[in-house]
């Protein structure tokens, strides 16, 4: 036992002279600041002024080798302009990505063109379906309105006043034709824009087919 005290206060006693030589030579060895005004003047400082962190400051060894470089302080415009820069790259590497998986989602889905082709033809002929619908229903409306004008148009040669049912039939035969002209419009106006989209898909589906034909 006598043994084993010697041996731990023999071990205390090293790492005690270990530290103390340590802390010796972080004392002998300290960090210096080193930071230039606006007049291009050098400074040095044992410790870090509010001035050094403005500047932007070096710290240097014992030796006076630079170990480190720290930039200045940003203004609060500078922070809100280095902010919106990082938001702005952010929201491109994320839509970069987004746009990836897409293309991985689109060469998953249609292996080949004629798959790819076979589905966006359905999407336009659901646009289609959907414009002979509306224009039959249309020409049917137009036929309504054209035998109320019809009636009116007999009364009146017939000097004869139509009645007040009527002309409030023809109003609202009228807007009913109208509106469904309106949608009909939208309706075209949708198709044409899907087939474009529709043919920029495909150009861009060939571009990624091609690139992974190559290992791109």
């Amino acid at each position: 036992m006598r043994a084993v005290r010697y041996i731990l206060a023999g071990a205390a006693l090293c790492l005690g002279t270990a530290a103390f030589g340590a802390n010796n030579t972080a004392n002998n060895n300290g960090f210096r600041y080193k930071w230039k005004d606006a007049a291009g003047h050098s400074y040095f400082s044992d410790s870090l002024t509010q001035e050094a962190m403005q500047a932007g400051y070096d710290v240097v060894n014992a030796q006076g080798v630079t170990v480190r470089h720290v930039d200045r302080q940003m203004t609060s415009d500078e922070r809100a302009a280095a902010k919106k820069v990082a938001d702005q790259q952010a929201a491109a590497l994320q839509a970069d990505q987004q746009r990836q998986r897409e293309d991985n989602q689109m060469l998953n889905a249609y292996p080949n063109e004629t798959s790819f082709m076979s589905a966006k033809n359905a999407e336009l002929d659901n646009f289609d379906q959907a414009t002979r619908t509306t224009r039959l229903n249309l020409q049917g409306q137009e036929k309504a309105l054209a035998d109320l004008l019809t009636r009116a148009g007999d009364l009146e040669r017939a000097k004869q006043p139509v009645p007040s049912y009527l002309t409030q039939r023809i109003t609202e035969q009228r807007n009913t034709v109208a509106s469904l002209r309106a949608t009909l419009q939208r309706q075209q106006a949708s198709r044409d824009a899907a087939k474009v989209k529709i043919d920029g898909q495909l150009q861009h589906y060939r571009q990624l087919k091609a690139a992974a034909a190559n290992g791109g």
